[in-house]
């Protein structure tokens, strides 16, 4: 599934299309299409791992879920699999197996954006508040928690838990303030560092816990298990990472 990064590269480079009017619409979302035909794209807002394509009087949501791609100007994948493709004057943009959605100004206004990691308006104080509200949740739940972290997926996850010492099975309230405040502050920088290893195609090179067998640190075999309630897979050292 692509993370918050990702998605913020898929941002930059639909960017050229701000400003534009929808010239023809085509896709199989089940949407319907020729409400997008001569509507400007005012602008592109991001929420974690879902994209916001704003127009006049109408906003599309689409979320790439675990196998979503994009394209942009050449088409090289089947029609089969186009969800939504948009032609504009100066290019075209298409997205493939994923979420596409119709949605409303109503609905734009109660999305918290604050929570996003990677926005210049994230609010860790509110991101803090939540986490103290959930003492019962583990760490592995609430970092893959989009209304918590929002953008945060499973490489992300392991890679901070990792990085800050911190087993994924560990309750929340049983955090020590340090180790809380390590977690906001890894979420939100692991996020950046993801960004420019990106952007250089570089990213795999810098997992230290992720998929790896053994430990960087100690040298002790990484337990590959699936906790946590959406029993998504996490790697952790035994040894490294404290259980709280």
């Amino acid at each position: 599934m692509p993370e918050g990064p990702t998605i913020v590269l898929m941002k930059e480079n639909l960017q050229k299309f701000v400003g534009e009017k929808v010239v023809s619409a085509v896709g199989n979302s089940g949407i319907d299409n020729e409400l997008l035909i001569n509507k400007k794209l005012k602008e592109i807002r991001l929420y974690g791992k879902q994209t916001y394509l704003i127009f006049d009087k109408v906003s599309v949501k689409i979320h790439l879920l675990m196998f979503g791609s994009y394209e942009i100007d050449e088409q090289t994948k089947p029609d089969k699999s186009l969800r939504l493709g948009l032609n504009f004057k100066n290019g075209k943009a298409l997205f493939y197996t994923c979420s596409v959605k119709m949605v409303d100004d109503d609905i734009l206004k109660t999305i918290d954006w604050e929570a996003d990691v990677m926005s210049d308006n994230w609010n860790p104080k509110n991101t803090k508040k939540k986490l103290k509200a959930e003492p019962k949740m583990m760490v592995c739940d609430a970092l893959m928690n989009q209304e918590i972290f929002s953008g945060v997926g499973n490489i992300i996850k392991n890679e901070v838990l990792f990085r800050v010492g911190v087993h994924p099975e560990s309750e929340v309230g049983n955090l020590p303030l340090k180790k809380l405040n390590e977690l906001l502050t890894g979420a939100r920088n692991y996020s950046f560092d993801f960004l420019k290893w990106k952007r250089t195609d570089e990213l795999k090179k810098h997992w230290q816990i992720y998929h790896k067998k053994i430990c960087p640190k100690c040298g002790q075999t990484v337990i590959k298990k699936n906790i946590g309630k959406g029993k998504r897979t996490s790697f952790y050292c035994e040894k490294d990472q404290k259980l709280y």
